[in-house]
């Protein structure tokens, strides 16, 4: 059977490169003592397939993995609880659900990427005037590098929404913890982060939160990104590959650091 995994990946492992996440889930699969399939070969491997690489230093609340299992009769539902104590702090397993045998890919099937993205350096209402600038082009023409050469790109496409919304504490989650007032002598604390709501798409190409923030002019820097949806969208209807419960959401923002 196939298994997909919903997994959060908060606080200081968001630093975390794509390969150590691997190896902590290969580790974590064996103490939960599930019978994941290995491939064949001299050096065999669990049969493992992530989704969407998301950026070092980027958190998320919707990330995921597929599974393959030997044995058809695995408690699914219960996977979140055997597994998370299985993993570092930080990452934790928010939702599980089985899978068809034929079921394409994550990378196949995910259109686009649902982002927050708390910036400094403009104040909102400078933000706001950059994002409704972009919002009524047509086109949006940037320089980025792919492979190693220049190549230009027009990413207006590829900007499905942008809005400038509330501090992330305000909305009722948790937030960066406020900066002590300041010592006599020291410097004063710089202005809030500004929050960035936006959506970007994921094929023919996808966009990067840092590349947006280019386009959106200079001074601009990150405080944090987090993703916190993957869509699948067809004929009209939009969908997330494991969407979380009512009782899962509290749970993806519980261990921020």
């Amino acid at each position: 059977m196939r298994v997909r995994l919903r997994f959060g990946k908060l606080g200081k492992l968001r630093w975390t490169s794509h390969r150590d996440l691997a190896r902590m889930w290969e580790r974590a699969l064996r103490r939960a003592r599930l019978p994941v399939v290995y491939t064949g070969g001299f050096s065999p491997r669990p049969k493992l397939s992530f989704g969407l690489a998301l950026p070092t230093g980027a958190e998320s609340t919707c990330e995921y993995l597929d599974v393959e299992l030997d044995q058809p009769d695995v408690d699914v539902e219960g996977l979140p609880g055997l597994l998370t104590p299985a993993l570092p702090a930080g990452v934790d397993v928010l939702v599980a659900g089985g899978l068809e045998e034929r079921a394409p890919s994550l990378q196949q099937e995910v259109t686009s990427c649902q982002w927050e993205l708390e910036v400094t350096g403009w104040g909102p209402p400078e933000l706001e005037r950059a994002v409704g600038t972009v919002l009524q082009r047509s086109s949006l023409t940037v320089t980025r590098e792919r492979k190693g050469h220049a190549v230009t790109d027009d990413i207006r496409p590829a900007i499905l929404h942008l809005a400038v919304g509330v501090p992330s504490a305000a909305a009722g989650e948790p937030g960066p913890p406020p900066a002590p007032p300041a010592e006599e002598g020291e410097a004063t604390p710089g202005p809030a982060p500004v929050l960035l709501r936006a959506e970007l798409a994921t094929q023919p190409r996808g966009l990067r939160p840092a590349e947006l923030l280019c386009a959106l002019g200079p001074g601009l820097e990150e405080v944090r990104v987090r993703r916190t949806h993957q869509w699948i969208e067809r004929d009209g209807a939009r969908w997330e590959p494991l969407p979380l419960g009512a009782t899962d959401a509290p749970r993806a923002l519980e261990r921020v650091s």
